[in-house]
Order: C-alpha cells, then structure tokens, then sequence
C-alpha cells in the first residue's frame, strides 16, 4: 500500500512492521523519506499528488479541518485515537488491519510480564510528579492522557489530574502548592533539557528528573520497551 503517515509515532510502528511510508512529516525523524509538512501543517497538495492509498492521522497530533479536506479530495483516511496504554493494542490492530500489515507482527505490545508494572493503585505509595510539556506558559497534563496513563504503569501520578483540561496551563507556584515528589521533565514536545531541570529544582524544592518524551508520549510498537525503560529510571 501506498501510505503516508502523519504521525510521528505511527511512522515508527509501520517501519517495525516493514511498512514503508511514501511521504511522512517533517517531526517523524526519518531523513530517508520525503517529508509533506508538520503534523499540524501538512501540505495537503502534495498528499493528493501522490495518490496516496492511506493517510494516517491521529485526532491529537492532526487537524480536523486537513483531515476533511483529504476526504473531500478524495483520499482515503485512517484515523487514530490513544488516551491510555489501554487503547494501544486495540489501536495498532485496527491500523494494522487498515495498512495490510501481518497480524503476526501486530501482538498485543503489553502482552508479556514484563512490559507494564502494577496500576498505582495496586502500588502501597504511589508517588506524585508535575510533568511540563510546554514553558512560557507552563503547561502540563491532566490523568486522561496517554503520557499520564504510561507513567501510571510506573508508578507516577500527575498531580493535575483532575483537571477539567487535558492540557492544563499552570502556574509554578500551583505546581509549589501541590507538593510533588518529583518534576518529570521530557525532552518534548518542548525540548526541555538539563537546565530546565535545575530552574524546576530552583522553583520546586524538589527533584527534576529529565525523561526521554518519546518514551513517555510515543505510543505504538514502543510502548512495551518504554515502560520498561521508565521503570528503570525513574526511581
């Protein structure tokens, strides 16, 4: 099939199955192959030129809008929506079923012992982390998130949880007020790094801990080896 992916961590999972994208975006990470935009900004002329079988989107990375206009033009489209790692395996059959990819290659990714670590409940201390996803302004995630739902697995709570928006903006002495344990700081989708750590620590007045955000917001065929990586990081 002649598919174009627009979503970073579906171009990953097709490229695990040996499913080869004709075009992808430009946050996808993968020189070798032609790029049509970003993912909030893909150049929808140039989809349509390529006559593509498939496009692969996601209701959270994409726009409604482009994903109308490809109906409209024509092109077929698959539509993905992950809030936990719940919705993963059922999500990657269904795309594996839309791409044609072999069913022995899409197992359910959480279906060994070693992949996912007790809900937090079933933890007797669940610990509590602000995890930023943006600056200027601050910017966080609420409990209905497939970021949130992950570090859950590992034994992490968002201390916004409960907040009416999945992607909160907040301010720092909010984030003083609730007391975290930890700040769990990904490298994106803002490319937070080690220095941002030390002003969270600053702020805080507690440990910042930088986490690959691939690991934490990449869902798909990497599910599985990111929790266990998250396992034996985060302490």
């Amino acid at each position: 099939m002649r598919v174009v992916s627009l979503v970073p961590s579906v171009t990953e999972t097709l490229l695990a199955w040996g499913v080869e994208p004709v075009a992808v975006t430009r946050y996808c990470e993968q020189p070798g192959y032609p790029t049509v935009g970003g993912t909030k900004n893909p150049d929808l002329d140039a989809i349509v030129r390529l006559a593509p079988d498939l496009v692969v989107l996601d209701e959270e990375e994409n726009r409604r809008p482009d994903a109308d206009a490809l109906v409209a033009a024509g092109v077929p489209v698959h539509v993905t929506a992950v809030r936990s790692v719940d919705d993963v395996a059922p999500a990657l059959a269904a795309l594996a079923a839309a791409v044609g990819a072999d069913p022995l290659d899409t197992a359910d990714p959480l279906d060994t012992a070693e992949a996912a670590d007790p809900a937090p409940g079933a933890r007797p201390h669940a610990r509590r982390a602000f995890v930023p996803i943006w600056r200027r302004p601050w910017m966080t995630i609420n409990a209905d998130t497939y970021g949130a739902s992950l570090l859950a697995r590992v034994g992490w709570m968002t201390v916004f949880g409960d907040a009416t928006e999945r992607y909160p903006t907040v301010e720092l002495d909010d984030v003083r007020r609730s007391a975290p344990d930890a700040a769990l700081v990904p490298t994106e989708p803002y490319a937070f790094d080690e220095r941002h750590c030390r002003e969270l620590e600053a702020e805080l007045g507690c440990p910042a801990l930088l986490v690959d955000g691939k690991d934490v917001f990449w869902w798909g065929t990497r599910t599985p080896s990111a929790l266990r990586r998250l396992a034996q990081v985060l302490p």
